[in-house]
């Protein structure tokens, strides 16, 4: 199993109290969304943020990174997909907080895409539920027998939400309310947001959401300058 790593942004406040790692999309990489860690840092001032690169060089984009092979010919491939990657995943996010000292309750998942479907089956199968899962333009990936096979049983469930574009060309915008209702199937809430009019991307507003959405995970206070 090969181990992972990626760009890194270190806690604007000096002290980290909590991990956000950030899961890219097929074909990127981890610098695809470290960005946004630097952005955030003004509302999670305790947090790390990582960006591991996928384990796979992508077929399709040799210059980027998969977390498995997407051939769309397939209906069943993103489940085996998902299982193959996540002990490579898990371990990277063991390793992570063990050196840190922190527990899941810790921890928040923020995927893309091919992100957001490792960051939902991940977390959902961990020991301890991550604090929090965002997933931008993804799907819950479903197993061909039953929803949430094999997932942990987790008290509390993680802190959702699923934000997705409206005009979404590669993964429709019905996938979040199908992940949605498969979540609330297992028991665990989710919120969600749509971005009016945009494709297969993350534009200010999901921004926004995000940010906020893991600080009142996490319990963070957001002060809002006063004009």
């Amino acid at each position: 199993m090969a181990a992972i790593d990626g760009p890194r942004v270190a806690a604007k406040s000096g002290k980290a109290r909590q991990l956000v790692v950030f899961l890219h999309g097929y074909g990127a990489d981890g610098a695809d969304l470290i960005e946004i860690g630097r952005q955030w840092r003004s509302f999670l001032p305790d947090a790390d943020f990582v960006a591991p690169h996928a384990p796979e060089r992508c077929a399709m984009s040799p210059m980027g990174r998969q977390w498995f092979p997407l051939t769309m010919r397939d209906p069943d491939e993103r489940w085996r997909g998902v299982i193959s990657a996540r002990p490579t995943l898990d371990a990277f996010l063991d390793e992570e907080l063990e050196k840190r000292g922190f527990d899941e309750r810790s921890l928040a998942l923020v995927g893309f895409s091919q992100g957001t479907m490792m960051a939902l089956h991940t977390g959902l199968r961990r020991r301890k539920a991550p604090r929090a899962i965002l997933g931008y333009s993804g799907i819950l990936v479903l197993g061909p027998d039953q929803p949430g096979a094999e997932r942990s049983p987790q008290s509390p469930p993680p802190n959702v939400l699923l934000v997705h574009g409206e005009e979404d060309e590669l993964i429709p915008v019905d996938a979040l309310m199908l992940s949605a209702n498969s979540l609330a199937d297992m028991n665990v809430p989710t919120q969600w947001h749509i971005s009016a009019g945009l494709g297969h991307g993350i534009d200010n507003a999901g921004l926004i959401h995000g940010a906020l959405f893991l600080a009142q995970a996490f319990g963070v206070k957001v002060e809002f300058a006063r004009r």
